[in-house]
């Protein structure tokens, strides 16, 4: 159905997108490189699959469920033309000089840098908004560990910044832990809590790996190679350099999605570090960081508890706790697993605490009886998703829980489409 070339771009692109999660491979054993081809990176090729794959990956499943994100400013791009060359090679000097990393002008990273900027500027803003909420929490871990903070941009990378993102072959979070990795690193998975997706413990995580791989290396760009295709392969690729220890000198001998994925990175850092030169700016994130507070749970309780008590949006619990698998905050002694807040509602959840467990209690109780019977014809209405709906709206409008429209209509998550059809079963028409 394709030929050879075409089939090797479609897959080189799928392991360098920025968007897409990546596939981890550092459980396998071993990985057969293939020295990719130096022009691989084209205007012409990319631009036949990028726009639709990237319009997919953002309306999928796989993307935040969170209505909030984002609005407010919208950026009006203008046709975007290619940097300069002399413009670009400037800009990298300057990059490679203030950081840690050898960003060295070369035609393959001027290629991804100008197809990023032709083919997924209108993402940014809303990426950008995102970075606005997490960058000051990695930072904060990045500092503690001593790395490098240029290293946040790699969550991107990884996972476009969704705490929810899950690879083909299971890797999960922020920072794209395998089960094996993350068990290793203390990550924890119940059916309750999986903690690859926790925003903290993930990215606490995520700096030791990143210390245990620099002192592999001592070096910053073989430890972020070595992050997406394992230690052993960045060490077979010395060996077979002849003992080269600079990244492009390994590059041709390294994997070949990992050839792809430390110029995705580069590309990243730049269009970032010079947004305001491209036109781009964020959008309004949905909150801050600093705006948001931690209490510790008492008993299993849900987010659609919280908030029938206490009037926050379960859309927002949903974007601050990403842990929790089913919108559950389970109490298991000895574990400490808490509810994080915006930092204004706290008082309100301290106050309405004793009203919100003893709606747990009701609940529990009547979990116990035979389920009441919602599929009484006469109640039952067929809705149509519009333009601004999400499930909470939707939830308010007719007097239910969040949960029990998923229940009905067998959601796995909160996303919704316009123009989607809704089974409901209202307390109130």
């Amino acid at each position: 159905m394709y030929n050879m070339q075409t089939r090797f771009f479609i897959l080189l692109f799928f392991v360098t997108t920025t968007f897409f999660s990546q596939t981890k491979k550092k459980d396998s054993i071993a990985i057969d490189t293939i020295k990719p081809k130096s022009n691989f990176f084209t205007d012409k090729d990319l631009s036949k699959i990028d726009s639709l794959v990237l319009e997919t990956q953002y309306r999928s499943p796989l993307s935040e469920n969170i209505n909030y994100v984002i609005k407010g400013l919208n950026i009006k791009e203008k046709p975007t033309t290619k940097i300069p060359t002399e413009v670009l090679k400037e800009r990298l000097k300057h990059l490679d000089n203030t950081t840690p990393f050898f960003i060295e002008y070369n035609p393959i990273l001027e290629n991804v840098i100008n197809s990023y900027l032709k083919y997924r500027k209108k993402y940014y803003p809303r990426l950008m908004a995102k970075a606005e909420y997490y960058f000051p929490m990695f930072e904060k871990y990045l500092d503690q560990f001593d790395i490098p903070l240029e290293m946040k941009y790699l969550a991107i990378v990884e996972s476009a910044l969704n705490p929810k993102a899950r690879s083909r072959v299971g890797a999960r979070g922020l920072w794209q832990f395998m089960y094996l990795t993350g068990r290793q690193y203390k990550l924890n998975v119940s059916s309750y809590v999986d903690e690859r997706q926790d925003p903290i413990k993930a990215t606490i995580a995520a700096c030791r790996y990143l210390s245990d791989l620099y002192n592999i290396f001592g070096d910053w760009d073989l430890a972020l190679a070595a992050y997406n295709s394992g230690p052993g392969n960045v060490s077979k690729a010395i060996k077979r350099s002849g003992g080269y220890r600079n990244y492009w000198n390994l590059r041709q001998y390294l994997p070949r999605e990992t050839a792809g994925y430390v110029p995705a990175f580069y590309a990243t850092l730049y269009i970032f570090k010079y947004a305001k030169e491209h036109g781009l700016a964020p959008e309004n994130p949905p909150i801050y960081h600093f705006a948001t507070d931690t209490i510790q749970v008492k008993r299993t309780i849900s987010f659609d508890q919280i908030s029938l008590k206490t009037g926050i949006d379960t859309e927002m619990l949903e974007f601050l706790n990403p842990a929790y698998k089913l919108d559950i905050i389970p109490y298991v002694k000895g574990k400490n697993y808490a509810v994080t807040l915006p930092r204004n509602a706290t008082v309100k959840f301290l106050s309405k605490e004793k009203e919100i467990y003893a709606l747990a209690d009701a609940d529990d109780a009547k979990r116990e009886k035979p389920l009441p019977k919602y599929l009484e014809l006469n109640r039952r209405i067929r809705y149509k998703v519009r333009s601004g709906d999400y499930l909470g709206k939707i939830a308010r409008k007719y007097g239910v829980r969040v949960s029990q429209i998923k229940k009905w209509n067998r959601l796995r998550n909160s996303n919704l489409k316009i123009g989607q059809r809704l089974t409901i079963f209202p307390r109130r028409l």
